[in-house]
């Protein structure tokens, strides 16, 4: 983000704590809805006739088709925004981008050609994105079977052909109070076919991945980065679209096999994209950093130390040292000499303020503390966490955090909690043999 530069409207909330804004009136937002079709020509129709309907103010909405390459361009009505792109297989990602470019709206609204919303739905999804320009909301996605209901208005088709709710959205809406309490992994709840942002958000964390070229992934990878770039996540559920057939989980389009690969596809994509605990191999290091450890120079032997304690306890982490011990790191891929852009992913950061290691015996309670620590910030308000042993700290912070402040500068609503630890300064004086061979301390 450019330096000096504020979010043209809105305020920021403490975490994600979307309800201080309960009450809050709002006024009507601009808005583009985003229209994704490919060779859905009637459910397209549907779709177009139920924005048309919509409460919102009408000369505050634009609406925004782009075609996927389907083999005859789709009609749409008068003032609504045809883009065609060229048909090289799913482009799902692009095709977002590309009426996300043209979009003059202050809130962006991604909708699919098959999912048809009732007439409140733009009105209730945009509150948010209109007070608090940092919110991504996802509205209530519905399934009915809408086949030859051209005629009917949506909210009474869908009811009336209804086909069964995905439980793991519902039970994962009811469990995180509609994402009130989201976390690293709440990223897995933001469809992409009924998602809304403001459009400075969505030029923040950057567009969809192009490269996802199949089916699936390519919203929850967008919705991870928007999560550690301090997005405020919320589900809307009077914001009701219907799609046309059931849940892709319960769609007959193959075998078991064949979902079941589908599926591993879709994990397989993500695993170098993100980088969180159960999205990330156990093992395995991802191809991102989801921890970054930032650590202070000084004596060789007592930097080799360190670096050796912190990745004894956290091994998948990714640290940064100073340029002049290339030479002694430089085979270990997991230690690097610049820091990293936020943009690049990482979630957690953890900045050690004085060289230090820890007794043999205190390993695993590091390993176990540290893990612990970098799960809980970002959550809730919670930004920051401080582990100290007088003159030792390691500052535990947020990616979250992180760029909230460097968007609003000043107070914006974070927390920080101390918490002590046996940790052991050190310095010029090290039995590095010693230490490497347990016969010194």
């Amino acid at each position: 983000m450019t330096p000096g530069l504020r979010p043209p409207f809105g305020r920021t909330v403490p975490g994600n704590d979307w309800s201080v804004l309960d009450g809050t009136p709002a006024s009507a937002p601009t808005v583009s809805v985003i229209v994704v079709h490919y060779e859905q020509h009637d459910d397209l129709e549907r779709t177009l006739r139920a924005l048309a309907r919509q409460t919102h103010p009408a000369d505050r909405l634009e609406i925004i088709v782009v075609d996927d390459g389907s083999t005859v361009a789709p009609r749409v009505s008068d003032g609504v925004h045809l883009i065609v792109q060229e048909d090289r297989g799913f482009r799902a990602s692009a095709a977002r981008n590309a009426g996300a470019a043209v979009a003059t709206g202050d809130v962006l609204v991604f909708l699919d050609a098959d999912t048809s919303p009732e007439p409140g739905y733009v009105a209730a999804l945009v509150r948010l994105p209109a007070l608090a320009p940092e919110s991504v909301t996802v509205g209530r996605r519905r399934h009915a079977a809408l086949t030859g209901t051209a005629d009917e208005p949506v909210e009474t088709a869908g009811p009336a052909h209804a086909l069964p709710e995905p439980s793991w959205l519902r039970d994962a809406y009811t469990a995180s109070r509609d994402l009130l309490d989201s976390d690293e992994r709440s990223y897995r709840y933001l469809i992409g076919a009924v998602l809304a942002c403001s459009r400075w958000f969505f030029a923040e964390v950057g567009g969809f991945d192009e490269s996802f070229t199949t089916y699936g992934g390519e919203d929850w990878e967008w919705a991870h980065r928007a999560w550690i770039a301090g997005a405020i996540f919320a589900h809307e559920p009077g914001a009701v679209a219907w799609h046309n057939g059931p849940d892709a989980a319960l769609r007959q389009t193959g075998s078991p096999d064949d979902a079941r690969a589908a599926k591993n596809r879709e994990t397989l994509a993500l695993l170098n994209r993100i980088a969180v605990p159960g999205a990330s191999g156990r093992g395995l290091a991802s191809g991102v950093a989801d921890v970054v450890v930032v650590v202070p120079t000084g004596d060789a032997a007592a930097v080799y130390r360190c670096v050796d304690t912190v990745l004894q306890a956290m091994p998948t982490a990714h640290l940064i040292v100073d340029p002049s011990f290339a030479d002694l790191f430089g085979h270990d891929s997991r230690v690097a000499y610049g820091f990293p852009d936020a943009s690049t992913g990482w979630r957690t950061l953890v900045e050690v303020r004085h060289l230090f290691s820890v007794r043999p015996n205190d390993i695993p309670q590091l390993a176990a503390t540290l893990a612990s620590a970098c799960t809980e910030v970002g959550r809730g308000a919670l930004g920051t966490i401080v582990m100290a042993s007088d003159p030792v700290e390691l500052i535990i912070t947020a990616s979250r955090a992180v760029r909230r402040a460097e968007r609003w500068g000043g107070e914006t609503g974070w927390t920080t909690k101390r918490m002590p630890f046996p940790l052991v300064a050190i310095g010029g004086d090290q039995n590095l043999a010693g230490y490497l061979g347990g016969w010194g301390d």
